[in-house]
């Protein structure tokens, strides 16, 4: 069996770097990226040390041109492109919407969308040529429930699902699932500059079931589960890995 080849945008902290170590474990071939060329470097070497094969490209999804380049050393280096996770994205600027600009929505969107739909246009130009291939972007539970004060983010990850959906239905002809997972709040450095203080971020988790944060390792496992060949019936969906806060 060919060995996987995986690409991570937004690899470098938080819940794109877990996922590279998940896939690592995993045996995958992997190329992360991200804006950070030491913090990148060190998560090559640190993934080598795993016994697997991985590169590091610098690219800022906002540009379209930095994503082609990404996509096609991929595939130049290790000959395909099995599974993308869209990881890449930013709180933006936290308020409420009286206080949002044109400039923090444009700073927020970039990112959060159009770097989603850049790289999907890309992964899915190699994916399609080859018959196959697995999606997965990172979405968020206030994608499809919204929260006071977050209302940027809150419509850049509705806007990630409904990109999702489009492509899934797009690429199922030619062999390719994509979906979106959907995590409720996660101990990352994200987390900790969207709530601000500690009182907030307790305040957070009291809405949370299960009454904690999950893990980065958390989501990566349920991103690597979504990707394989064990989800292989599994195409358009929003998967919520949130401790139970949309049960009801």
């Amino acid at each position: 069996m060919t060995t996987s080849v995986v690409l991570i945008t937004g690899a470098l902290a938080g819940i794109g770097r877990a996922t590279a170590l998940a896939f690592a474990q995993e045996g995958a071939r992997i190329v992360v990226s991200g804006r950070r060329d030491e913090a990148g470097h060190a998560l090559t070497q640190e993934l080598r040390s795993l016994g697997v094969e991985a590169e590091f490209i610098r690219t800022d999804v906002r540009h379209e041109d930095e994503v082609r380049n990404l996509i096609d050393r991929t595939v130049t280096r290790f000959g395909r492109l099995d599974v993308a996770v869209n990881n890449a994205g930013t709180e933006g600027k936290p308020g409420p919407v009286t206080e949002q600009t044109a400039e923090s929505y444009a700073a927020t969107f970039d990112t959060n969308v159009l770097g989603v739909l850049l790289s999907m246009k890309h992964e899915m130009r190699v994916m399609q040529a080859q018959g196959s291939g697995s999606i997965v972007n990172l979405s968020s539970t206030m994608g499809h429930r919204g929260a006071p004060g977050a209302s940027i983010y809150t419509a850049s990850k509705h806007a990630v699902e409904g990109l999702t959906k489009s492509a899934a239905l797009e690429g199922a002809a030619s062999g390719i699932r994509v979906n979106a997972v959907a995590p409720g709040p996660v101990e990352t450095e994200m987390l900790d500059r969207f709530t601000g203080t500690p009182e907030r971020k307790a305040g957070l988790v009291a809405g949370v079931p299960l009454k904690r944060v999950g893990t980065p390792t958390e989501i990566a496992d349920a991103i690597v589960f979504v990707a394989s060949a064990k989800a292989s019936f599994i195409t358009g969906q929003i998967i919520a890995v949130n401790g139970g806060k949309t049960a009801s």
